[in-house]
């Protein structure tokens, strides 16, 4: 076989060596502190969140997300939240299964917290998003276990770091998807509002927003599924729930706990799916036309004046 002459024979680089000295010799040793206080807010709606849902009785949640998903997904999909949730409760996974739910809507809600006002500056300025999206590329494409070595040096073990990995692994979608939406806003509209004296903030809020809602909510719904996707990787760095129930079943090759964690993972999944999709096909049915959007920026001042104008009209003592 014929030796093919390749450039490592003439120069190495230690990438891994500059890795380890990056994180351990400058990351860790002057922003620890910093890594550590930003864990508080984290903390603080991670434990209201699982005292919450584990404190309410499992009729009672099983009852109120059955007529959530039924209101907004339809009788099938309700009949489905509650007849899944039954089974998870019959094969001895309830609290596992709500502490998996506080862990997934913590990192939901600081995605959505992180990711909006992200894609609104990437919509906002084509500098902010040319730079942004190499960043975007290398948080959704890098493999997730490469996640939790840094996140491990920084944070800890724990369930708080798990759901910060989460945070990072599944904020992408939201924030291009964000981006997209509000790109894909017809440019007549928004011109209509500001030529009516809307601010930039009301363009946004009253014009772009709704009208790139039904993105925003793709957005949140992948959000949502990676989240749920990184929930036995977290169980990795001492994240609990049902990755616990999978991981740990693994490491004792207990099939049946390993599958039944499994089970209440994909039950959960499919339950938050269908919701989050019918909140944002429900969304998409009231968007505003160009004429509603003009009324609109009138109707408090028509209403005031109106008003105004029945009062002067009106006797005294009326």
């Amino acid at each position: 076989m014929m030796d093919w002459v390749s450039p490592s024979d003439f120069l190495s680089i230690p990438f891994d060596d500059w890795v380890n000295s990056f994180v351990k010799d400058w990351l860790v040793p002057n922003f620890r502190p910093f890594f550590r206080a930003i864990q508080w807010p984290v903390v603080q709606v991670l434990d209201g969140l699982a005292y919450a849902l584990n404190a309410t009785p499992m009729l009672l949640f099983a009852a109120i997300l059955s007529l959530v998903a039924w209101r907004t997904a339809g009788r099938g999909v309700g009949l489905f939240t509650l007849a899944s949730l039954f089974f998870i409760d019959l094969i001895g996974l309830w609290s596992e299964t709500m502490t998996t739910l506080a862990m997934v809507v913590t990192a939901v809600f600081f995605c959505v917290l992180i990711g909006v006002p992200l894609g609104v500056a990437a919509a906002r300025s084509d500098i902010y998003e040319r730079v942004q999206r190499p960043v975007l590329d290398v948080m959704q494409t890098i493999p997730s276990f490469v996640y939790l070595v840094p996140i491990v040096m920084l944070f800890g073990v724990g369930m708080v770091p798990g759901i910060i990995a989460t945070i990072i692994f599944a904020l992408p979608p939201i924030v291009r998807l964000t981006n997209l939406g509000i790109r894909n806003v017809r440019s007549d509209l928004t011109e209509a509002a500001t030529s009516f004296g809307a601010t930039p903030w009301q363009a946004l809020v009253e014009v772009q927003f709704p009208l790139a809602m039904r993105t925003v909510m793709a957005g949140l719904n992948q959000t949502l599924m990676l989240a749920l996707s990184m929930v036995v990787i977290a169980a990795l760095i001492g994240g609990g729930g049902l990755g616990l129930t999978v991981f740990t079943g693994l490491g004792r090759l207990d099939v049946g706990n390993a599958t039944a964690g499994g089970v209440g993972i994909v039950l959960l999944a499919i339950i938050l799916d269908r919701i989050s999709q019918a909140l944002g096909e429900k969304k998409s049915v009231h968007t505003v036309s160009l004429a509603t959007t003009i009324k609109s920026f009138f109707g408090s001042a028509s209403q005031r004046d109106a008003t105004a104008h029945h009062e002067r009209a009106a006797p005294e003592g009326l």
